[in-house]
């Protein structure tokens, strides 16, 4: 709306057929917020419409006060009638995109202008039309914009303002060209204020008094244009809190909650691609399958739901990202989105607090007379390619690259090695141990040893558990 060019009218328009196909767009790319948006706009338009009602009821019981005859009739019963086109737009119209809403907004706007242009067929007077039309009742149509503005739509805010400018502009035309006329009274005021012929101008009954009339016009439509904006504004903001809270929610299931915040707070795009040195931690449930033939589905699945938990609270306690699950596996590393002195450290911590939770579990299990578990581990730290992959509309924050294959490998291997835990000696040197100091402050680690990984040439050094 910002970009509107208001030296060219026509701009405006084009201008604004660009922002109902943004948004349109954006609802598309985010159906869950959009049905949301939808609702809450339909509960809007509920409150807009029960607003209208309490007003023109009010309304009702102020004409006697305007109006103290019987003629004051005509009017409420008009009244009524905006208070039913008020349910009957509810009833049969969406809001901002439907042609029924706005094809019952403009009859509405239509009726009320003509109400004011038109004299009341049971006042036995000799009026002329123009005292009808400018006796302060254009302050009525606020009553319709401001209820417009609860239905959270800036279309539909717009469309008054537009529509009310236009109808009341052709009203005065119509008015000043064939309304009713006394011309006596005019003569009347000419020969009473033929010394002032401002107050006459202003006094004139047969004069439609058109400045008074197109400054109307002009501030109504000022304010429905502001109202409008603002309610384009509310709506973007609405959809953007919308997009950061996914986000966030997104990022948390990946992440500790204490970087989600600085992620989320952060300039860096997460997801460009970058190489960085990282440490990558596989974990997997030993014998899943044969566990999975022996126990019912819902068993089965509550078992992953704890082992998940159980791995998820360990990889966030030592500030490790969790990047994906692999039906009884995960993989985490240590180090992304930003590297850290100590990643290769709490990756090893990671490792075997991950065993002490499987011990713990299991004595659970045992408690309740359920099958034991058992998790294998392995740990590599090295270069790896991380970014978003994907297409744009799936894109996925993953790393990659031949460390993260020697880790799954390094898991594999605790089956063929017959321990719980593989640690390449890469992750150990980096975590600040070597050979000669893995006794005593990690008695539980083996002494290091040479083994074949599928796939590699090479041997590579290992410490297990």
């Amino acid at each position: 709306m910002s970009a509107l060019k208001l030296t060219n009218p026509f701009r405006i328009f084009a201008r604004l057929r660009e922002l109902r196909d943004e948004e349109r767009k954006q609802a598309q790319s985010n159906l869950f917020l959009s049905q949301a948006l939808e609702k809450e706009k339909m509960e809007g338009h509920r409150l807009a419409v029960i607003a209208r009602t309490v007003a023109l009821g009010l309304v009702i019981l102020l004409i006697p006060f305007l109006n103290p005859t019987l003629s004051a009739l005509y009017y409420q019963a008009w009244v009524l009638v905006f208070i039913a086109l008020g349910w009957l737009q509810l009833r049969l119209a969406s809001v901002g995109y439907s042609r029924a809403e706005l094809l019952l907004i403009f009859l509405d706007l239509f009726l009320l202008t003509a109400l004011f242009t038109t004299a009341n067929p049971f006042v036995s007077e000799d009026i002329p039309t123009a005292i009808t039309y400018r006796f302060d009742n254009f302050i009525y149509f606020f009553i319709i914009l401001a209820v417009g503005t609860l239905a959270y739509s800036w279309r539909t805010v717009w469309a008054i303002g537009t529509w009310v400018a236009i109808l009341w502009m052709l009203g005065m035309i119509r008015v000043s060209l064939f309304g009713h006329e006394v011309p006596e009274l005019s003569a009347l005021a000419a020969q009473a204020f033929s010394a002032n012929p401002i107050i006459l101008g202003e006094l004139d009954p047969n004069s439609v008094q058109p400045g008074v009339r197109i400054q109307e016009i002009v501030v109504f439509f000022m304010v429905a244009a502001i109202l409008a904006l603002k309610g384009w504004r509310s709506n973007q903001l609405l959809m953007r809190q919308a997009d950061i809270a996914a986000e966030r929610a997104n990022l948390s299931r990946y992440f500790p909650s204490s970087l989600v915040d600085v992620l989320a707070s952060s300039d860096r795009d997460i997801g460009a691609v970058r190489t960085q040195d990282v440490a990558v931690l596989f974990t997997d449930i030993v014998g899943f399958t044969e566990f999975a033939e022996r126990h019912k589905p819902e068993q089965v699945m509550t078992l992953l739901r704890q082992y998940h938990a159980m791995v998820e609270r360990v990889i966030f306690q030592n500030g490790g990202t969790l990047d994906k699950y692999l039906g009884d596996g995960v993989m985490a590393t240590f180090g992304t989105p930003e590297t850290k002195p100590g990643d290769a450290a709490n990756a090893l911590k990671a490792a075997t607090q991950l065993l002490e939770e499987n011990e713990a579990f299991n004595k659970g299990q045992a408690d309740l007379g359920l099958d034991p578990i058992q998790i294998s581990v392995g740990v590599h730290f090295g270069p790896v390619i991380l970014g978003d992959i994907g297409p744009s509309r799936r894109l996925e924050f993953a790393v990659v690259g031949d460390t993260v294959n020697v880790a799954s490998r390094l898991e594999a291997a605790t089956r063929d090695l017959g321990c719980r835990c593989v640690v390449s000696e890469d992750l150990m040197r980096k975590a600040g141990y070597s050979d000669e100091a893995l006794q005593p402050d990690l008695a539980e680690f083996s002494g290091q040893q040479a083994i074949k990984l599928r796939g590699r040439k090479t041997s590579i050094n290992v410490c297990t558990i």
